[in-house]
């Protein structure tokens, strides 16, 4: 099959989307599963799935304090995690912190004449060149734990956001898929039809 043929294709099975469906039912609305009352969740929860502005607060509460909307939607048990992931960053950027320092600290008295520093007290001293060469390594380790930690933070309030949304996403008990082809005379087209 070449492009146009499924251009052609495309076109037809999408035609008939475009035509509305009369309805001379009085029946109300149909409630969404999501909002009924469910016997298997807490009322608390119950309210979390039932309130609109729920992803958006545990969001904001994640922003405010990290772990907080995880708690605040019952997921208590990912806050070890969140603080673990930014605490590990948090560690190794003052790690690389104080060694990038100390290597500054040691070129830089090298620089004005005292050759006195701990690094040429190794079995393999270390040379003024190497010490930029540490510094600059320990740098680079440093930033990239910065920018893990602001990504930890980041994706702490994403999770609490994409928890909050699925806690409120509903799928009911039958999951099977029911393809209906309509074949109408009155309409130019064709319509498929799929019900969950």
């Amino acid at each position: 099959m070449d492009a146009r043929n499924i251009g052609v294709l495309l076109l037809l099975l999408l035609s008939g989307t475009g035509f509305a469906q009369e309805s001379n039912s009085t029946e109300p609305f149909a409630i969404p599963d999501s909002l009924s009352i469910n016997s298997k969740y807490s009322p608390r929860i119950q309210r979390l799935i039932n309130d609109p502005l729920t992803p958006s607060k545990a969001a904001f509460y994640s922003a405010i304090v990290p772990g907080l909307g995880q708690a605040y939607l019952g997921k208590a048990w990912k806050v070890p995690i969140i603080y673990a992931a930014i605490g590990a960053s948090l560690y190794y950027y003052n790690l690389n912190n104080k060694e990038m320092n100390s290597y500054r600290m040691a070129y830089k008295r090298r620089l004005n004449g005292f050759f006195d520093d701990e690094f040429l007290e190794k079995a393999i001293p270390i040379t003024t060149e190497q010490l930029l060469i540490g510094m600059d390594f320990h740098k680079n380790y440093r930033d990239i734990a910065l920018v893990l930690a602001a990504a930890s933070y980041m994706l702490n309030i994403l999770e609490a956001n994409v928890s909050a949304h699925l806690l409120q996403f509903n799928v009911s008990e039958d999951l099977s898929v029911t393809p209906n082809l309509i074949l109408d005379p009155e309409l130019t087209g064709l319509r498929l039809a799929v019900k969950f």
